[in-house]
Protein backbone atom coordinates (compact mmCIF):
# COMPACT_ATOMS: atom_id res chain seq x y z
CA UNK A 1 0.00 0.00 0.00
CA UNK A 2 2.72 2.17 1.26
CA UNK A 3 4.38 1.52 -2.05
CA UNK A 4 1.65 2.19 -4.14
CA UNK A 5 1.28 5.58 -2.45
CA UNK A 6 4.73 6.65 -3.51
CA UNK A 7 3.94 5.67 -7.20
CA UNK A 8 1.03 7.62 -7.62
CA UNK A 9 2.83 10.50 -5.82
CA UNK A 10 5.77 10.19 -8.03
CA UNK A 11 3.35 10.17 -10.96
CA UNK A 12 1.86 13.29 -10.00
CA UNK A 13 5.00 15.01 -9.30
CA UNK A 14 6.14 14.47 -12.80
CA UNK A 15 3.04 15.67 -14.39
CA UNK A 16 3.21 19.42 -12.56
CA UNK A 17 6.64 19.43 -13.60
CA UNK A 18 6.21 18.31 -16.96
CA UNK A 19 3.03 21.23 -17.18
CA UNK A 20 5.45 23.98 -15.67
CA UNK A 21 8.35 23.31 -18.07
CA UNK A 22 7.44 25.92 -20.21
CA UNK A 23 5.68 29.53 -20.73
CA UNK A 24 3.51 29.66 -23.86
CA UNK A 25 3.06 32.11 -26.16
CA UNK A 26 0.33 35.13 -25.97
CA UNK A 27 -3.19 34.16 -26.32
CA UNK A 28 -6.36 35.40 -27.33
CA UNK A 29 -9.21 34.29 -25.26
CA UNK A 30 -13.05 34.75 -25.59
CA UNK A 31 -14.98 33.95 -22.56
CA UNK A 32 -18.48 33.88 -24.05
CA UNK A 33 -19.86 37.17 -23.71
CA UNK A 34 -18.02 39.04 -21.28
CA UNK A 35 -14.58 39.46 -21.61
CA UNK A 36 -11.60 38.48 -23.80
CA UNK A 37 -7.67 38.77 -23.49
CA UNK A 38 -4.87 39.59 -25.79
CA UNK A 39 -1.89 39.75 -24.16
CA UNK A 40 0.77 37.96 -22.17
CA UNK A 41 0.08 34.72 -20.77
CA UNK A 42 -0.47 34.38 -16.87
CA UNK A 43 2.48 32.02 -15.36
CA UNK A 44 1.46 32.31 -12.20
CA UNK A 45 -1.18 33.38 -9.15
CA UNK A 46 0.46 35.14 -6.31
CA UNK A 47 -2.48 35.47 -2.85
CA UNK A 48 -1.77 37.16 0.03
CA UNK A 49 -4.35 36.41 2.74
CA UNK A 50 -3.38 38.65 5.32
CA UNK A 51 -3.01 41.48 2.57
CA UNK A 52 -6.04 40.88 0.66
CA UNK A 53 -4.45 40.84 -2.50
CA UNK A 54 -4.22 38.45 -5.51
CA UNK A 55 -1.79 39.01 -8.29
CA UNK A 56 -1.73 38.00 -11.73
CA UNK A 57 1.51 37.50 -12.84
CA UNK A 58 3.33 36.90 -16.37
CA UNK A 59 7.57 36.11 -15.66
CA UNK A 60 8.13 38.78 -13.46
CA UNK A 61 6.27 40.90 -14.02
CA UNK A 62 2.96 41.70 -12.56
CA UNK A 63 0.08 42.51 -15.26
CA UNK A 64 -2.95 42.66 -12.25
CA UNK A 65 -3.57 42.83 -9.00
CA UNK A 66 -7.00 42.72 -6.95
CA UNK A 67 -8.24 43.61 -3.20
CA UNK A 68 -10.07 39.95 -2.76
CA UNK A 69 -12.20 38.58 0.38
CA UNK A 70 -11.87 35.12 1.58
CA UNK A 71 -13.07 32.60 4.10
CA UNK A 72 -14.97 33.47 6.81
CA UNK A 73 -12.12 32.22 9.00
CA UNK A 74 -9.49 34.12 7.25
CA UNK A 75 -6.39 33.06 9.89
CA UNK A 76 -5.22 29.62 8.77
CA UNK A 77 -4.89 27.04 6.51
CA UNK A 78 -7.92 25.02 5.71
CA UNK A 79 -8.10 21.62 7.36
CA UNK A 80 -11.58 20.21 6.74
CA UNK A 81 -14.86 21.03 4.70
CA UNK A 82 -16.73 23.53 6.86
CA UNK A 83 -13.87 25.05 8.84
CA UNK A 84 -14.40 28.29 6.62
CA UNK A 85 -10.80 29.13 5.72
CA UNK A 86 -9.40 29.53 2.75
CA UNK A 87 -6.43 26.98 1.79
CA UNK A 88 -2.52 28.12 1.73
CA UNK A 89 0.02 26.17 -0.28
CA UNK A 90 0.62 25.67 -3.90
CA UNK A 91 -2.50 24.08 -6.03
CA UNK A 92 -3.06 24.68 -10.03
CA UNK A 93 -6.15 26.17 -11.85
CA UNK A 94 -8.26 23.26 -12.91
CA UNK A 95 -11.26 23.99 -14.20
CA UNK A 96 -13.57 27.08 -15.30
CA UNK A 97 -17.62 27.33 -14.63
CA UNK A 98 -19.31 29.89 -16.79
CA UNK A 99 -22.49 29.23 -14.75
CA UNK A 100 -21.54 29.95 -11.50
CA UNK A 101 -24.24 30.99 -8.33
CA UNK A 102 -21.28 33.80 -8.06
CA UNK A 103 -21.08 35.20 -11.90
CA UNK A 104 -18.34 33.55 -13.01
CA UNK A 105 -15.86 30.83 -11.05
CA UNK A 106 -12.39 29.50 -11.64
CA UNK A 107 -11.21 26.43 -10.53
CA UNK A 108 -8.16 25.70 -7.58
CA UNK A 109 -6.98 21.97 -7.24
CA UNK A 110 -7.75 21.97 -3.49
CA UNK A 111 -7.96 19.28 -2.18
CA UNK A 112 -4.30 17.54 -2.75
CA UNK A 113 -3.22 14.50 -1.48
CA UNK A 114 -1.63 15.95 1.54
CA UNK A 115 -4.41 18.03 2.58
CA UNK A 116 -6.34 15.04 1.87
CA UNK A 117 -4.14 12.69 4.03
CA UNK A 118 -4.74 15.44 7.15
CA UNK A 119 -8.31 15.67 7.16
CA UNK A 120 -8.67 11.83 6.83
CA UNK A 121 -6.19 11.18 9.53
CA UNK A 122 -8.42 13.77 11.51
CA UNK A 123 -11.88 11.48 10.83
CA UNK A 124 -12.97 14.64 8.61
CA UNK A 125 -13.87 15.16 4.77
CA UNK A 126 -10.91 17.75 2.97
CA UNK A 127 -13.82 19.98 1.39
CA UNK A 128 -13.10 20.85 -1.98
CA UNK A 129 -14.75 23.37 -4.95
CA UNK A 130 -12.34 26.03 -3.82
CA UNK A 131 -12.83 29.05 -6.53
CA UNK A 132 -11.78 31.96 -7.55
CA UNK A 133 -15.18 34.05 -8.02
CA UNK A 134 -17.21 36.88 -8.38
CA UNK A 135 -19.92 38.43 -6.05
CA UNK A 136 -23.20 37.15 -7.51
CA UNK A 137 -26.22 37.98 -5.62
CA UNK A 138 -24.83 36.45 -2.75
CA UNK A 139 -21.48 38.17 -2.41
CA UNK A 140 -23.60 41.36 -2.85
CA UNK A 141 -25.80 41.34 -0.14
CA UNK A 142 -22.99 41.14 2.31
CA UNK A 143 -21.54 43.87 4.09
CA UNK A 144 -17.40 42.78 5.37
CA UNK A 145 -14.48 41.65 3.59
CA UNK A 146 -14.46 37.90 4.52
CA UNK A 147 -17.59 36.26 3.73
CA UNK A 148 -16.82 33.06 1.79
CA UNK A 149 -17.03 29.27 2.74
CA UNK A 150 -12.78 29.09 1.75
CA UNK A 151 -13.10 30.52 -2.00
CA UNK A 152 -10.95 33.88 -2.84
CA UNK A 153 -13.65 36.54 -4.02
CA UNK A 154 -13.67 39.50 -6.59
CA UNK A 155 -16.01 41.76 -8.26
CA UNK A 156 -18.21 40.19 -10.87
CA UNK A 157 -16.33 42.74 -13.52
CA UNK A 158 -12.90 42.03 -12.07
CA UNK A 159 -13.57 38.10 -12.23
CA UNK A 160 -14.71 38.50 -16.22
CA UNK A 161 -11.25 39.92 -16.67
CA UNK A 162 -9.71 36.92 -14.58
CA UNK A 163 -11.48 34.22 -16.17
CA UNK A 164 -10.04 35.37 -19.60
CA UNK A 165 -6.73 35.57 -18.48
CA UNK A 166 -6.00 32.28 -17.02
CA UNK A 167 -5.73 28.82 -18.44
CA UNK A 168 -5.77 24.95 -17.03
CA UNK A 169 -2.43 24.22 -15.29
CA UNK A 170 -1.53 27.55 -14.19
CA UNK A 171 -0.13 27.50 -10.66
CA UNK A 172 -1.36 29.63 -7.56
CA UNK A 173 0.67 29.95 -4.76
CA UNK A 174 -1.52 30.96 -1.25
CA UNK A 175 0.11 32.25 1.15
CA UNK A 176 -0.57 33.62 5.04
Amino acid sequence: MNRIFRVISALILVGVVAACGSTPPARTTTVNKFRSYDGPPVTQIVVNKGDRRMHLVSGRTVLKSYNISTGNQPIGHKQYEGDGRTPEGTYFINRFNPNSRYHLSVGISYPNTQDANLATLAGLRPGGDIMIHGLGPEGRAINRPDWTAGCIAVSDDEIEDIYAMLRPGVPIFIYP
